[in-house]
């Protein structure tokens, strides 16, 4: 397992564990996934994995208790992340949940908490001085945010008056805008872009086309699976595969070592099963050559799947059809 650069407390693994699904029902997993996802965390703790991402709005509340309770006594030695719902975030308010999040997780600090998304109408200035105070009493270990542009990203940093560590993103090989000002900036700055749905929700697996799309409320909801996308996403799933056949690796886990190439990106990948975790992890381990690389820059570049306002009416049509 490798690991990221940076200077923190504790070493951050290139490839680390999204919960989102973790008592989610959107995702469609049953009544068993508890059990399922204790296996899961526990194998990822085998592997080498240190970094486990999860937020209070996540099956409201349920991820994190999972989380905390499958990983126990292993707390300490990894890097816990959870996300704050950014709803009237006043310093006191901020404070509180904080604590809440602990409690759940069963950790005397965050070890990473962050803002899930960009409040706007309350600047960051306020959401900061919640984020400091908790830093200062020794509950959040390092502050990050999530879904914020370059510019509010510096703001909030600025108003937390220290280095606002991460912001956690959408990034994979089909949605690559990070790359054009979030990870130069991590890159000069010391700071960590860290992946959210870096496998594109399964679209890069190559297990889905036209004649076999996927179900469940989220994959529907996406129109990057419609059946228009995913017959032009043709040619960059060839080239995915193509390059996978010579490290005998799946797309998927090269369409994972394709982002952590980048040394201040992580990736943290979900995993509904023991399996895909391992799986996910081992792309880790897999050094893309300057060539293949450069490849799969060009087959991304030529996919231009229909999106936004364009992509509304197919969307209407494939959900009335199923």
């Amino acid at each position: 397992m490798r690991f990221a650069d940076l200077d923190t407390t504790r070493p951050l693994s290139k490839i680390g564990l999204g919960t989102w699904q973790f008592g989610s029902r959107e995702w469609g997993y049953g009544s068993d996934y508890e059990g399922v996802a204790k296996a899961i965390v526990r194998r990822a703790l085998d592997l080498g994995i240190t970094l486990f991402d999860t937020a209070e709005v996540y099956g409201f509340g349920r991820s994190e208790r999972i989380l905390g309770a499958a990983l126990g006594d292993d707390r300490s030695r990894v890097v816990v992340a959870s996300k704050l719902l950014p709803l009237l975030p006043l310093p006191p308010v901020v404070q509180q949940r904080a604590v809440a999040s602990a409690a759940r997780l069963g950790v005397r600090a965050i070890d990473l908490y962050q803002v899930h998304q960009a409040n706007p109408l309350i600047s960051d200035r306020t959401i900061m001085r919640g984020m400091r105070t908790l830093q200062d009493v020794g509950l959040v270990g390092e502050v990050g945010v999530s879904n914020y542009d370059l510019r509010r990203w510096r703001i909030a940093e600025a108003a937390l008056g220290r280095r606002v560590l991460s912001n956690q993103v959408e990034y994979s090989i089909v949605n690559r805008a990070a790359e054009d000002d979030l990870i130069p900036y991590a890159e000069k700055a010391g700071r960590l872009v860290i992946a959210y749905s870096p496998l594109a929700q399964g679209f890069v697996s190559g297990r889905y086309d036209s004649a076999n799309p996927p179900s469940g409320a989220i994959r529907r909801a996406n129109p990057l699976f419609l059946p228009e996308n995913l017959e032009r996403g043709r040619g960059l799933l060839d080239t995915l595969r193509a390059v996978a056949d010579a490290h005998d690796a799946t797309a998927s886990q090269i369409a994972l070592a394709y982002l952590i190439r980048h040394p201040n990106v992580v990736a943290i990948p979900g995993a509904s099963s023991v399996e895909q975790v391992e799986a996910n992890a081992a792309a880790a381990d897999i050094d893309l050559r300057d060539d293949e690389y450069a490849a799969l820059v060009a087959a991304a570049r030529a996919f231009r799947p229909v999106t936004g306002l364009a992509a509304v009416p197919s969307l209407i049509r494939t959900r009335l059809t199923r």
